[in-house]
């Protein structure tokens, strides 16, 4: 039997895909509730100052994030994370059918976490964002954000599964202050945020740069670490050619 998982990796062989996948859409839907509801009380309480309603929002996102990897980490791996999954797919950790399964799952589940946000504050269910984020600062900072959220996740995995619920948390409380774009680093985010036109949404022509810079910043990430985190007895060493 598999060792149990923390979070972020393939979850062990006794759960189903079925368990998998609810898993993946409650986790995902309580993530985005997190943070669209964070964000309109703290729009509502914070006097108009962006910066006191973005601490809140941050805070709420992060803890959400150690509470919910912790919970569903030893189910799915807990990525809620389209990027994520494709990682653990490329990595040949995750398979492709049951990679496209979760993709589906976590878009879906995302934007019903929004729904679930609007339903909590007497806000409109169905919404679109007007929240212009362009530019290319903005981009950018998505490629870093979601950079480093993989290397977080790639990194802990291999050497301390145990804190990776934390790391990942305290790396996107980070991550929403130093990045231009408060750190998305999240397709199925992205998409889901785009409806609704609250503090933590995104104008939907926004999105599709944001996603596009999120995929490559997640690709480059599993190619470095690929690499840097390798077995050293992986090295294949070959016998130097006499001159």
């Amino acid at each position: 039997m598999a060792a149990p998982t923390t979070g972020l990796d393939p979850a062990p062989e006794p759960f189903s895909p079925g368990r998998r996948l609810v898993a993946e859409a409650l986790g995902t839907a309580l993530l985005l509730a997190a943070v669209v509801g964070s964000g309109i009380m703290g729009e509502r309480l914070s006097g108009g100052l962006d910066g006191l309603a973005l601490l809140g929002n941050t805070l709420s996102t992060g803890a959400a994030l150690v509470v919910l990897i912790t919970i569903f980490g030893p189910i799915s791996g807990a990525h809620f994370n389209p990027v994520v999954t494709l990682a653990f797919a490329l990595r040949r950790e995750l398979s492709w059918p049951l990679a496209a399964a979760y993709l589906l799952t976590q878009v879906l589940a995302a934007v019903a976490g929004v729904l679930a946000a609007h339903g909590m504050f007497g806000e409109p269910l169905v919404q679109v964002s007007a929240k212009v984020r362009n530019g290319p600062a903005q981009v950018w900072s998505e490629f870093v954000a979601t950079f480093g959220l993989l290397a977080t996740i790639l990194g802990t995995v291999r050497f301390q599964p145990a804190v990776t619920p934390a790391a990942v948390g305290l790396y996107i409380t980070a991550a929403y202050w130093f990045t231009g774009s408060t750190s998305f680093a999240n397709p199925a985010v992205t998409i889901a945020r785009s409806l609704s036109d609250t503090f933590a949404g995104i104008a939907p022509a926004s999105a599709p740069a944001f996603m596009a810079a999120q995929v490559a910043g997640a690709l480059a990430a599993t190619a470095l670490f690929g690499w840097l985190l390798r077995n050293p007895g992986d090295e294949v060493t070959r016998p130097r050619r006499s001159a």
